[in-house]
């Protein structure tokens, strides 16, 4: 099933998405006439691994982590899907990063591999974007708009046990294509080594790093990360408001 969140009239509404509608408790919901999709969840916090693929390790020249490499990313990052992406006056190097990312359901803290699928409520897609030349982590992946996010949560899928094939387009371009069992550190690894460090809330969300990554992108360019049994999170790259 997938559940989405909308903005209405009314204020944000959540319910099962289904060819653009929005089916909630008490009544229905056209995207695009009674409102516009909002981020899926509302996290806490944005937890991000990176290096996770060994193609990324072989294209930025990292070492090959021994245990996952995490960031995080303030809820201030996040985007809908099809909201526009400002591209930042800080930087000349604005690139992209298609992953999959789990959301939490329930608070937890310490919880083993086999209880993951337990405590996920479902997955989505989020678009790391990143200013590559900025100093430090936080200053290249943590500014407003670096986390869309969307465009919707899949709940029927177990990350933890299928192979999952991603793509990412931009500007009608195949810039990323690949399997998520190419990732060095698993869905379940990964959620369980970060409850071990911190307590995860719901709507908490847990991104799992993304494919090398061949170029960036300018304004005007769509961005659209496919990832098969979850959708398709598109977002356009605009100038920065004046």
């Amino acid at each position: 099933m997938r559940l989405a969140r909308i903005d209405t009239a009314s204020g944000p509404v959540t319910g099962r998405y289904e060819n653009g509608i929005v089916h909630a408790d008490d009544d229905t919901h056209e995207v695009g006439v009674d409102g516009e999709l909002l981020p899926p969840c509302e996290p806490t916090a944005l937890y991000c691994v990176g290096r996770n693929y060994a193609e990324t390790l072989d294209q930025m020249e990292y070492e090959r982590p021994e245990e996952p490499d995490f960031f995080i990313k303030p809820p201030a990052s996040l985007l809908a899907h099809e909201a526009p992406i400002p591209y930042p006056e800080f930087t000349d190097e604005l690139t992209y990063a298609g992953e999959l990312a789990a959301v939490i359901d329930e608070s937890c803290h310490d919880i083993s591999e086999d209880e993951v699928a337990d405590v996920v409520r479902g997955y989505t897609i989020m678009n790391d974007v990143d200013a590559l030349d900025q100093q430090g982590r936080t200053a290249r992946k943590a500014f407003d708009g670096s986390g869309p996010l969307g465009p919707w949560l899949e709940t029927e899928l177990d990350a933890t046990a299928t192979e999952i094939e991603m793509y990412t387009d931009v500007a009608g371009e195949r810039r990323q294509e690949a399997t998520t069992d190419l990732m060095l550190f698993g869905v379940a690894e990964i959620v369980s080594y970060l409850s071990n460090r911190f307590t995860l809330r719901p709507g908490d969300v847990i991104a799992f790093g993304s494919p090398a990554n061949p170029g960036l992108v300018e304004p005007g360019d769509t961005v659209e990360i496919t990832y098969e049994g979850v959708g398709t999170l598109r977002n356009t790259v605009v100038e920065p408001a004046e």
